[in-house]
């Protein structure tokens, strides 16, 4: 009895070891392919899963990541026979892992085979210029055509990027020389801009101080005018002034003379005074009245007279 009972717990503890041993877990972002009795049977998906002993086996386990297969570069004709070297990068992930298993034998091999084919297709079609400047384009092109070439492989191709495009070494440097010779020149015409402002920014000084100084010698002038004409308006306010009080004292002899009632020998002697006056100017030539020619003359008879 008692052999019998290890015989039996012998059996259970190798049934719990085999169980356990086929207990599997699959991980996020994961996913394995199941095969019975040697045809695929199912696919896990992430989670718990116990596997059949000596029935069912892992055949392969696939990951649902996006992945990035880098290509060396692969040499391309262009459509102006250019020689070039491309290499090329491919992002893509798989989405049935039955068809990734099954659906080629070496699926990175025949996606790096497919994507040179595709790219000297495309690049055969274009000329160097052409080629150096719509990489977007090519880009496009060859993910539509490696998207639908991989679908019955389970995988889904989304971005294809050109690396580097090498062209001969002699095209190459000349390209260089042409760049070079470009930014010379875009230097050369910025330079050409700076010193263009800087005289315009000198000029427009120049005129701003010139209109200032004109206008400064404009409001100089017209205060110098301003005070001439101030100075002339006084001088001749003065004149009229004197004018006008010589006017008045000689008015106000007159009247004085005339309330004094002068006799004839009074007005004789103010006449005399005027002649003094007269002669006392720079004139050469005097013209004397009459009256005081007569006057002039009983002056002299009377000198006689008295002698």
């Amino acid at each position: 009895m008692e052999p019998l009972l290890v015989i039996l717990g012998i059996l259970v503890f190798l049934i719990l070891v085999i169980v356990i041993a086929n207990i599997q877990i699959v991980p996020q972002s994961k996913a394995y392919v199941i095969e019975r009795l040697g045809a695929y049977s199912t696919t896990w998906e992430t989670g718990l899963h116990i596997k059949i002993p000596f029935i069912e086996r892992i055949a392969k386990k696939v990951s649902l990541k996006e992945k990035v297969a880098d290509f060396p570069p692969q040499p391309v004709i262009t459509r102006d026979n250019v020689t070039m070297q491309i290499d090329t990068v491919v992002y893509y992930l798989i989405t049935d892992p039955k068809l990734y298993t099954y659906g080629v034998e070496n699926p990175i091999a025949a996606i790096e085979n497919l994507t040179a084919t595709t790219l000297r297709n495309i690049i055969g079609e274009l000329d160097l210029d052409h080629t150096l400047t719509s990489r977007d384009t090519i880009n496009s092109n060859i993910r539509v055509i490696l998207d639908e070439a991989t679908d019955p492989w389970g995988i889904k191709v989304n971005r294809v990027e050109l690396k580097n495009i090498l062209p001969p070494h002699e095209i190459q440097s000349a390209m260089e020389k042409q760049m070079k010779a470009e930014r010379e020149r875009r230097e050369s015409i910025l330079r050409a801009e700076g010193e263009k402002a800087s005289k315009v920014l000198i000029a427009e000084g120049e005129k701003d101080a010139m209109i200032l100084d004109a206008e400064a010698e404009k409001q100089a002038a017209i205060l110098r005018a301003e005070a001439v004409k101030e100075a002339k308006i006084r001088e001749a306010e003065g004149e009229a002034a004197a004018i006008v009080k010589v006017q008045q004292a000689i008015a106000d002899g007159i009247r004085a003379l005339k309330e004094a009632d002068p006799n004839k020998a009074v007005l004789t002697l103010k006449s005399f005074e005027a002649m003094e006056k007269v002669a006392d100017g720079k004139s050469t030539k005097i013209i004397i009245p009459s009256e005081i020619q007569s006057l002039a003359g009983l002056a002299a008879g009377l000198k006689e007279i008295n002698e």
